[in-house]
């Protein structure tokens, strides 16, 4: 018998639909949904040492746990008689139910790390141990919907039922006996009931080799579609004109824009239509590269539209090609949501009758009643913030336009390559200038060193941004910036103000310009200053609950400081518990380049949305790390010769 799609796995409507959402429809969809960690739960043998040191521990809780409040967090103590008949203090972080579900006599095994200022355990977790718990626990990729234990439970049904069920090969047939992969059958049953990290890697060979085939048929598929486009018959772009053109820049371009910007008019002269990635850490000079780009594109006698991602950024990218492209005679727009209907229709009808050569834009550029008369370059800034659905509209507006995609988020370029196999590359790896000089640390919340970095800023009439996760008390758990305007504008009153998405476009420009003047230097924020912005008396950064940010979104944000090549301060600050896991910040502390923080920040995260794309039915990565499975890759990309 073999079970047919789309089957009834959970009573649970609510569940059902979640199962459904994520796409397991089938019982064999169950098992192929593996697991993406395990919790190793053998038990601990060596002697507490070191702090932040993992330990394992089976026994009873030996005093009835106590819970106590501190503002928006709690903590919950207890005594825990431990197999090394060790008598060990529990603190619980932020679990209240702690105090009434806990039995003293019960056998527990208890997963924490040591803090060796307090000599306490901090509990990361607890379960109940009746003899069949597993040495490696599976943990599971799932919505807030599906808790772990229901997950597991299905899993185990699925595994009854393994004999007769049919699953699909994905991989050529070659690719089993080459690479060494083991049948399905055998690999699901190590990856769910595994008995070792060994074997874990041996069996999920199989489905990083399927993502990986997966990932890159699609985008050869995307490549040869891209290659077939043809432009229209197009003027020329005379180089020797831009050589002129740059010549009479303020600033000399570096080896690296020079060469991207060779790259660029080389492909604009071609009958291919272009698709091209310029990527660069935050300073490399990515948008001057950009706008002569552009520059090139209104010497063909083509219009040209940057996109970017929130109406700051674009703003800020339209005083630059005003500044730079101010001689040229060339007619500048700007395109944004904030502006009144008037204005918007004014910027469309110069856009359709080709009275305007240059557009920049935001999402407002999607529109339908957005045409141009002739589109031949689209230039896409923080390119992973847009989908490819929105590209296509794009590329609905000027059928035959190159496209120029811009990335902060720098990768090594064997790396890249594979990530944006449909695209060719540029990557500036200069700087115009040198590096900007800022130092960063890892503290606590209640760390002396934030006041005083402040206190100092403010003596050197600095700026200092204040950074929080969320805007106010709806997003439980986070620090908000309603909370922080609290805390600082009582110690530095009539000196703060505060910025989020929620505001107008108008109040936020207004807020900047204060900011930026030193009427409020202190300035308390959302990730709405992540690009952008640019103050370059801005030499202090304070990110609170660090931890829940990405690293290359951190390393953004720390960009926003140091800007005059002054020495500048950022201050990753978390709290007790959270700065006991997140060991990954360290990595922030230790370097300020952005290739190296991108590339950890992948191996840790995965690509999550560095591609844009996630939206758009691309084969995602749940079992393959792009950093540690490189060999995989390029075995794949080489075999589908991309």
């Amino acid at each position: 018998m073999f079970y047919n799609k789309r089957m009834k796995l959970s009573s649970s409507a609510r569940i059902q639909t979640a199962l459904e959402t994520m796409g397991i429809l089938s019982y064999e969809d169950v098992l192929r949904h593996v697991p993406r960690t395990y919790e190793d739960l053998s038990l601990s043998e060596s002697v507490l040492k070191v702090d932040r040191q993992r330990i394992v521990l089976q026994g009873h809780v030996a005093t009835q746990p106590k819970m106590f409040r501190h503002g928006r967090f709690t903590s919950t103590t207890f005594k825990f008689l431990a197999h090394d008949h060790h008598l060990y203090s529990v603190v619980a972080f932020n679990r209240p139910f702690f105090a009434k579900s806990i039995q003293l006599n019960t056998l527990y095994r208890l997963v924490a790390t040591y803090d060796a200022k307090r000599s306490s355990l901090n509990l990361m977790n607890f379960y109940q141990d009746d003899g069949s718990l597993p040495v490696l626990k599976p943990v599971y990729r799932l919505p807030e919907d599906i808790p772990q234990y229901v997950f597991t439970r299905l899993v185990k049904k699925a595994m009854t039922l393994l004999p007769t069920l049919s699953f699909q090969r994905f991989l050529p047939e070659s690719f089993y006996a080459i690479h060494h992969v083991m049948p399905i059958e055998k690999a699901l049953s190590i990856l769910h009931y595994p008995t070792s990290l060994t074997d874990v890697e041996k069996a999920s060979r199989l489905f990083k080799f399927e993502e990986a085939y997966a990932y890159f048929s699609y985008m050869k598929q995307r490549k040869l579609t891209q290659q077939a486009l043809r432009k229209q018959a197009i003027d020329t772009i005379s180089y020797g004109k831009v050589v002129d053109k740059i010549e009479r820049l303020p600033y000399r371009l570096t080896t690296d824009q020079l060469q991207a910007l060779d790259d660029i008019v080389n492909d604009m002269n071609d009958e291919h239509v272009m698709h091209r990635l310029l990527q660069g850490d935050v300073g490399s000079g990515k948008t001057v590269v950009a706008v002569m780009a552009l520059y090139a594109n209104a010497l063909r006698g083509q219009q040209g539209v940057l996109m970017a991602p929130t109406d700051t950024l674009a703003k800020q990218h339209l005083q630059t090609l005003q500044s730079l492209l101010k001689d040229d005679g060339l007619r500048i727009g700007l395109l944004v949501g904030s502006l009144s209907v008037s204005e918007r229709r004014s910027i469309q009808t110069q856009l359709e009758e080709g009275t305007l050569d240059l557009c920049v834009g935001t999402h407002a550029v999607f529109s339908e009643n957005v045409t141009f008369m002739n589109l031949g370059l689209v230039v896409i800034d923080e390119q992973h913030r847009f989908g490819i659905a929105q590209r296509e509209k794009l590329r609905l507006k000027g059928p035959h336009a190159d496209f120029l995609m811009m990335s902060a988020t720098p990768i090594p370029r064997s790396l890249a390559m594979s990530i944006y196999a449909n695209m060719d590359l540029s990557t500036l790896n200069q700087f115009p200038y040198e590096k900007r000089n800022v130092q960063t640390y890892l503290v606590q919340d209640d760390n002396a060193l934030i006041d005083y970095t402040i206190q100092l800023a403010l003596e050197q009439h600095k700026r200092i941004y204040i950074l929080a996760p969320a805007i106010d008390q709806s997003s439980t758990g986070k620090q908000t910036v309603d909370a922080l305007y609290d805390r600082y504008a009582f110690k530095y009153p009539r000196l703060v103000s505060t910025l989020h998405g929620k505001l107008k476009a108008e109040e936020k420009t207004r807020i900047l310009q204060q900011f930026a003047s030193g009427q409020f230097p202190i300035l308390i924020s959302t990730t709405v200053i992540e690009v952008g912005i640019d103050v370059k008396e801005a030499s202090v950064m304070i990110i609170h609950d660090a931890n829940t940010f990405g690293l290359a979104t951190l390393h953004q944000l720390r960009g926003r400081i140091g800007r005059d090549g002054s020495e500048a301060t950022c201050l990753l600050v978390t709290q007790t518990e959270a700065l006991l896991e997140n060991e990954r910040l360290d990595v922030l502390v230790k370097t300020n380049d952005g290739f190296v923080i991108a590339e950890h920040d992948l191996e840790i995260r995965g690509p999550g949305e560095l591609l844009g794309e996630k939206q758009a039915g691309v084969p995602s990565f749940n079992v393959l790390n792009l950093v540690k499975d490189r060999a995989i890759l390029e075995a794949v990309r080489h075999f589908i010769a991309l």
